[in-house]
């Protein structure tokens, strides 16, 4: 008979810190089972994780964490990570102290985004024990997770970083400090312009983070994301931004100052642009009238049955595809009767691809191409509710056009214009009926992109404002709204964003790879879809540098500059994916 020998618990690991990354990793340790030891010198802190904890799972027999101030605690745990603030001295003192407790041997693993990690080996005397964890927000499980080695780092230290990240569920990602560095500055660039527009009042806090989400498919909204990182953390990155650059695109916005002033630090302590239970999720609140989530007001709208889209191109399309799978009738109008036509034959198509994916049903095409008709003049909107216009982005064209259509339509007729950057007051103007006018921005491709962005002038009527709410609700799209001004919540975030990262290309000693590698950055480590470059090619470099031109038109500030680079580019013809010669799309 073969006696068992008792099994013995793996040693703790340890994580010094309890912010927003050292409590969501040691979360992390705890739902995967191994036993945790965490320190804060905030006694808050410490009885805020001990309350997630509790009500965290954890494999069965794994042991509550413990959560302490006194870091002699650590003697004994197999493996330590330092997530204090990013400040040199201070992450240095923390690592010298936890060198004292830890035995010559045991693996140290600090959290810095910027450091040296071979310099903070060097201060702290642990070299060989030491290497990088790098993560780029607050860890949650399948997230990106960088093992950071040095050339003085031990083989043992460097495979017990990699299997810690495999342990916590983590997912390994290769990035490098530079492209870590420049993903870093545009996102928390883009962070801090949503905070802006918020304090502005241009939109709300929801809808500033629907409106990312969906139309640009970020992973979390802006705001979101600060409240995960720490308003605090947040801010300190901003600052530390501003003060090495000079560039006041990183100024912290003065409402996430006053915020951090107030205490409110987002998710870790339950207040910040959203507001938070005592395990971290997120409370129900209210915004002015609205409970968030429920249906906005809708009283006065007018059924709209009869549908005209005024376009040939993609856009136009893609909405009358959308509109026609809704059950609406739908005329399209384009210039000419065999443009209309060829028009209709591309949405039929569309419908059959649909088919084909398993989007929609064959009765559902059947039904959308059954309701779908052709016209090649105005007088085909005569009997309808709702005429959506997708013509080109240039300003006399639309005013030509909603001229016409303030005459061709009858009286209360709602006219909407799907302009992503162009005033809907002029298009109001032109039409003679100002009250009946409103923007529609739909997101391409429409029949895929669930947001619509409504856009309201000065002289819109409320009826027509809820009648366009509502009829965007009935096609199954999600809408924010806002006043209108130029860019509207998505391109007014977004082109800054990619106006810094084309500035990347003009910065001296610029890597020549430094488009391929800051794609793979902000989508390794922060999780977008895809990085600024590709997303460039996607728009369209031609669109991108218009909407460029007239956002700076309108704002008048640097970061809304237009880029030489996208202009040099567009006018040696590489216009991105549609003609396949770009910043990425020759290469993919």
């Amino acid at each position: 008979m073969t006696q068992q020998t008792p099994h013995t618990p793996a040693a703790p690991i340890g994580v010094v810190g309890l912010g927003s990354a050292g409590e969501a990793l040691l979360l992390l340790l705890h739902a995967a089972g191994h036993a945790v030891v965490g320190v804060d010198t905030d006694l808050d802190v410490l009885a805020r994780v001990g309350t997630r904890a509790k009500d965290a799972p954890a494999p069965d027999g794994t042991p509550d964490p413990l959560l302490t101030d006194d870091l002699t605690h650590l003697r004994g745990v197999r493996l330590a990570v330092e997530a204090v603030p990013e400040d040199r001295a201070v992450k240095t003192g923390v690592l010298r102290r936890i060198a004292e407790v830890c035995p010559p041997g045991t693996p140290l693993l600090t959290t810095t985004a910027a450091l040296s990690v071979a310099r903070l080996g060097i201060a702290c005397g642990r070299s060989a024990d030491l290497a990088g964890l790098r993560l780029f927000t607050p860890p949650a499980p399948g997230g990106p997770a960088e093992p950071v080695t040095t050339s003085l780092t031990s083989e043992e230290t460097a495979a017990a970083v990699r299997q810690l990240v495999a342990s916590a569920g983590l997912t390994e990602v290769e990035v490098g400090a530079g492209p870590a560095t420049d993903a870093s500055a545009l996102v928390f660039g883009l962070l801090n312009r949503a905070v802006v527009l918020c304090s502005e009042g241009y939109a709300s806090h929801e809808d500033v983070d629907t409106a990312m989400r969906l139309g640009c498919g970020l992973p979390a909204g802006p705001l979101e994301t600060l409240d995960r990182i720490g308003l605090d953390t947040a801010h300190a990155a901003l600052t530390e931004l501003w003060l090495r650059t000079g560039d006041t695109a990183f100024e912290p916005a003065p409402l996430l100052s006053r915020m951090v002033a107030a205490g409110r630090l987002g998710r870790k302590n339950g207040d910040g642009f959203y507001a938070y239970d005592e395990t971290g999720a997120p409370v129900r609140e209210r915004s002015g009238a609205t409970v968030r989530g429920d249906a906005p007001d809708e009283t006065g709208a007018r059924p709209v049955r009869r549908v005209g889209v005024l376009g040939s191109g993609a856009m136009a399309r893609g909405i009358a595809e959308v509109t026609a799978l809704a059950g609406h009738p739908t005329v399209l109008v384009a210039r000419s009767a065999a443009k209309a036509d060829t028009a209709l034959e591309s949405v039929a198509d569309s419908l059959t691809r649909g088919v084909r994916r398993g989007r929609i049903t064959p009765a559902a095409r059947q039904g959308a191409v059954e309701r779908l008709g052709a016209a090649a003049g105005l007088d085909a909107f005569a009997d309808c509710d709702l005429v959506i216009e997708a013509v080109a982005e240039d300003p006399d064209v639309k005013r030509e056009m909603f001229t016409a259509l303030g005459e061709a339509c009858a009286p209360g007729t709602v006219l909407t214009t799907t302009t992503s950057s162009l005033s809907v007051a002029a298009c109001a103007e032109a039409s003679g009926r100002p009250a009946d006018v409103v923007g529609l921005h739909f997101f391409n491709p429409a029949p895929v992109m669930r947001l619509v962005e409504l856009a309201h002038a000065p002289g819109t009527d409320p009826g027509t404002l809820a009648t366009a709410r509502a009829f965007c609700r009935g096609l199954g799209k999600t809408v924010v709204e806002c006043p209108d001004r130029t860019g509207f919540i998505v391109n007014s975030l977004l082109f800054p964003y990619l106006g810094a990262a084309l500035a990347l290309l003009d910065r001296p000693g610029a890597d020549d790879r430094v488009v391929e590698r800051t794609d793979a950055a902000v989508e390794r480590a922060f999780g977008y879809p895809m990085g600024p470059f590709a997303l460039l090619d996607t728009i369209g470099l031609d669109v991108s540098l218009a909407i460029q031109h007239r956002l700076f038109d309108h704002f008048q500030t640097p970061e809304h500059r237009p880029s030489d680079a996208l202009a040099e580019l567009v006018s040696a013809g590489l216009l991105g994916r549609k003609n396949r010669r770009g910043l990425r799309t020759a290469a993919r």
